[in-house]
């Protein structure tokens, strides 16, 4: 066995390693990645980007867009005096699109490590010991030492007990991905982000789809108000939900499932369905790190036990992203990544879990950040209220996409922005400057002061910040 010796070993080479190893070389470690290859590639190279940018994020969103352009030249396109007759969805084409687009960005990230002089090592890193030299890591078939480790092995699909996943007829995130055909029926179990935007896909495709979620409330981590507009437009677009359900028996055949469930009431009922999404989540992945042999805590639930810093229990082992506290989000994988690295270099790293912004990029799409109005009245704090529809915005007007809305809490005393919810076009980007806002501790009247570029569809920001002193121009 080989021995290599490095300042900074990252374990896992998705959003939160990667980002994590380049921040590290840049500070002027000399930094290695390790990444075994659990995506499919033809070469039998590890693969970097982790679940996001192989079988989550990035693809996720390529499907989208095409699903979306269809919609439009289906439904839209003919209000706006434009004619293409009935379109047509070549599925492999889309497929092999989204594969196109994922392979030129996992390419990407392996010449970002040969710019910052990262190395890349093809192997799963498991804990091996410690000496004065440093940690001892087994990498396939080497033995790497690092002064400082950081694990950054992401999470898995959770799946149902009793309910075999084979990516064919009842799929995870990985299948629901490249499903080869347009399905009449659509079950997805789990009303989450993944559950929504999928469905959302092959609803748009043609597919019938029903949603079955276990929770009584429908998105219940959203603001309500953002929460019951979203039910009611995707209930409008087509999408069928059934909450309150509890899952019982799942039969899978040669060319469809059975869905036995009690819906809300208890009363029992059968869904048949060509395919089956199962959407209920993610695990994290602490199996194979060997955790035990060194003493790393893994809590109850499954995750690596860190500080606020994502220090471990362990001296000079940090560990980021989804196999940690938090929620699990590429960005926030990204955040904790460069805080880590630049506290090991001796500066303040940093990462506000209260200005981590959440996107669902359904249509219309969803994001927020900081405090929902729920939680607000929960913790007994006085705040108000500005809530502008994009109804009254003359460019979500031209565009054809005047539906829902910005909500911007702020505190009643100091004024300062608690939280800002948006449901309506282009919601992902508008969600930046509520973060920045709040990052420097803004008020809604700093926004309000702002000029706003007219017509546009950030001017809704504007005026819902107006709106918390009473004072819209334009509602």
């Amino acid at each position: 066995m080989s021995t290599k010796e490095f300042d900074v070993l990252v374990i896992g080479g998705g959003p939160g390693g990667y980002v994590a190893a380049i921040r590290a070389a840049q500070l002027g470690f000399k930094t290695a990645c390790c990444e075994s290859n659990p995506y499919a590639d033809p070469k039998g190279e590890p693969r970097l980007g982790g679940t996001c940018l192989n079988v989550g994020c990035i693809p996720s969103k390529a499907l989208l867009h095409t699903s979306h352009l269809f919609e439009e030249a289906g439904h839209a396109f003919e209000s706006q005096g434009i004619s293409v007759g009935t379109p047509k969805i070549d599925v492999a084409k889309m497929i092999g699109r989204k594969s196109t687009i994922v392979d030129q960005l996992t390419g990407g990230i392996k010449g970002l490590f040969k710019k910052n002089k990262v190395t890349l090592l093809n192997g799963h890193g498991a804990f091996a010991g410690k000496t004065d030299a440093g940690w001892h890591i087994n990498v396939g078939e080497e033995l790497v030492i690092a002064k400082q480790v950081i694990v950054a092995t992401g999470s898995a699909p959770r799946h149902l007990p009793g309910i075999p996943v084979d990516n064919k007829i009842v799929c995870d995130n990985v299948g629901a991905l490249d499903i080869d055909a347009v399905p009449k029926k659509l079950a997805v179990i789990g009303a989450g982000v993944i559950g929504l935007e999928m469905g959302s896909v092959w609803r748009r495709l043609g597919a019938e789809v029903t949603v079955l979620e276990a929770m009584p409330d429908f998105l219940a981590a959203a603001d309500q108000d953002v929460a019951k507009e979203a039910q009611k437009l995707f209930t409008k677009q087509g999408l069928k939900f059934n909450l309150g359900v509890q899952i019982g028996e799942v039969k899978v055949g040669k060319k469809g499932v059975t869905i036995n469930y009690k819906d809300k009431d208890g009363a029992d009922q059968k869904l048949e369905a060509d395919r089956l999404i199962v959407s209920v989540g993610r695990v994290p992945n602490t199996a194979g790190l060997n955790a035990d042999a060194v003493g790393l805590k893994i809590t109850e639930r499954g995750m690596i036990e860190v500080d606020d810093h994502c220090r471990t229990n362990l001296p000079g082992v940090w560990a980021v992203g989804d196999v940690v506290r938090g929620p699990m989000l590429a960005h926030k994988a990204m955040e904790e990544g460069v805080m880590v690295a630049e506290l090991m270099a001796g500066q303040a790293g940093h990462c506000n879990f209260d200005t981590i912004p959440w996107v669902i990029y359904t249509s219309p799409e969803i994001a927020w950040v900081g405090k929902t109005e729920q939680q607000l009245k929960a913790a007994g704090v006085a705040y108000k209220v500005g809530k502008i529809p994009f109804l009254a915005n003359g460019r979500a007007l031209g565009m054809g996409d005047p539906t829902g809305f910005v909500k911007m809490l702020a505190d009643a005393n100091t004024d300062r922005i608690l939280g800002v919810h948006i449901i309506g076009p282009n919601a992902s980007e508008l969600i930046g400057e509520a973060v920045v806002a709040m990052e420097f501790a803004g008020c809604s009247e700093d926004l309000a002061r702002i000029c706003h570029a007219h017509p546009t569809l950030s001017e809704v920001v504007h005026e819902a910040a107006l709106a918390c002193d009473k004072r819209p121009l334009h509602f």
